[in-house]
């Protein structure tokens, strides 16, 4: 299975937005755990202060009651209910009796103590309360200000109680802290921690959004520069803003640009003096070759026997017939072509070039759809013939030529010999691409088919090939050719 594609923008948004929002949990989770560590660790610290501070006012009347020898239950009530104590919790009185076992003397609640009144004793009011934490807390200290600390569970009701105590001698005093309120204040942290959490991922996602942006823009404007450059445009630039790696990779396709506007620039004056070099050659061998072919059809009329007359007059011709196709491509380079359209009867145009071209050649024309177009019939002319020529020359009889009529109208050209070879077809219409390889000594320039398929680009068409039981070549020209592309 292909993996999706994201783009630079959504891979930035990604990346902060996954960072932030885990930072965030993570944050989030570790503050709650130290939150709530610091919350109990404060709550059991004011309570254990809250109870020394109240065990400090009623021990001494607890130790004074003890030490006189009245160790009753109501002295010991009357001792630990000294209307002075500011005792603003639950709180019991517990006592260790010879045989080991332990009892509560006195219990009382915040609202009794609250009146200046011994407070009430309902002994076993807690007994499943202090079962559970008995082990813990009704523990013999080393001094009364020792103190000791559990929590338990009201089985009844369901309060969290933080348990404090403090003893002297057999006597152990004990407070109750209800810390319900505080667990259901912290039950509430996790949830506005996730709101917290969603409103900074949210913060998070649009700073990211503003981060991929700022990254994106200049990335985007080299791309676009890039694409511009690729299409020709040599002094595109890239503003450089900052000092950061998008300035460099701004700075570094300026400097790229810049050279290769250069190199551009070199190549195209280099092809622009071999083209007037090309045209300067063509014309000034164009009258000396003219005068040499005068002579040698002199010489062959008055001595056709000579076989070096008939050699001269080969190379002789064919030598001018170079120099004419290069005049013609320095013309095509030039842009400055001459080209004249007017209504061509196709048909009639393909037969007077099979004639003039390939006589005596066996050929076969079929015609079919609307023929009708408005072309330059001298250039149409030149590439038939050309086509056709190249087909007897490097292919083998019959050539089959068609002529189709549609949206466009086709001639196609196809023989029946051996095919281009294959690795000729991507520059069979370069300049000076000849089919024989070796060299040999053949009538073909090399410019034939260059031209041809320069004949028509200037009506706006199209000249391809390819193998198909033989070569096959398709010229495609428009219904109407107006003027040759600039």
């Amino acid at each position: 299975m292909k993996l999706p594609t994201w783009g630079l923008r959504t891979r930035v948004t990604a990346a902060v937005v996954l960072v932030t929002t885990t930072a965030t949990a993570v944050m989030a989770v570790a503050a709650a755990s130290l939150q709530r560590d610091n919350v109990i660790d404060g709550f059991t610290f004011a309570a254990e202060s809250s109870f020394g501070a109240m065990f400090g006012q009623v021990w001494p009347s607890l130790q004074k009651t003890i030490a006189n020898g009245h160790t009753d239950t109501p002295s010991l009530i009357s001792a630990v209910s000294d209307p002075t104590a500011n005792i603003s919790q639950e709180w019991m009185l517990y006592a260790k009796s010879p045989d080991g076992s332990i009892k509560m003397v006195t219990y009382a609640s915040t609202t009794a103590l609250r009146t200046p009144q011994p407070a009430p004793v309902r002994v076993n009011d807690r007994p499943a309360v202090m079962a559970t934490v008995a082990d813990k807390v009704l523990v013999r200290t080393a001094s009364p200000a020792d103190l000791q600390t559990a929590t338990t569970v009201d089985p009844e009701s369901g309060q969290k109680l933080l348990v404090v105590s403090g003893n002297y001698a057999d006597y152990w005093m004990v407070e109750l802290f209800d810390m319900t309120p505080l667990e259901l204040s912290l039950a509430e942290q996790p949830q506005k921690l996730v709101y917290f959490a969603l409103a900074v991922a949210t913060l998070g996602i649009v700073a990211a959004v503003f981060a991929a942006w700022h990254i994106q823009r200049p990335v985007r404007r080299v791309a676009s520069a890039a694409r511009e450059l690729g299409d020709g445009t040599y002094d595109v630039r890239v503003p450089v803003k900052g000092r950061d790696e998008l300035a460099d990779l701004a700075a570094s396709f300026n400097t790229m640009a810049q050279r290769i506007s250069e190199s551009i620039e070199e190549l195209r004056a280099k092809d622009r003096q071999q083209q007037r070099f090309v045209a300067d050659v063509a014309h000034d061998l164009r009258t000396p070759l003219a005068s040499m072919v005068a002579t040698v059809d002199a010489l062959e009329t008055t001595g056709p026997e000579n076989r070096a007359t008939q050699l001269l007059g080969t190379q002789t011709r064919r030598l001018a017939r170079l120099v004419e196709d290069l005049m013609e491509i320095s013309r095509f380079d030039a842009g400055s072509a001459d080209f004249r359209p007017e209504p061509v009867d196709l048909p009639a145009l393909v037969e007077d070039a099979i004639e003039v071209n390939v006589p005596g050649t066996e050929v076969r024309v079929q015609t079919s759809g609307d023929l009708e177009v408005v072309a330059d019939p001298r250039r149409v002319h030149t590439v038939v013939g050309n086509l056709l020529v190249n087909a007897v020359r490097h292919g083998r009889a019959p050539v089959v030529v068609s002529i189709e009529g549609g949206e466009d109208v086709t001639i196609r050209v196809s023989d029946s010999g051996a095919g281009i070879p294959e690795e000729l077809l991507p520059i069979l219409f370069d300049r000076f691409v000849r089919g024989d390889q070796a060299r040999q000594a053949t009538e073909g320039s090399g410019l034939g088919l260059s031209i041809a398929r320069e004949n028509a680009l200037v009506h706006g068409g199209t000249l391809t090939a390819h193998n198909d039981d033989g070569a096959v070549f398709t010229l495609t020209l428009p219904r109407r050719a107006v003027s040759p592309p600039a």
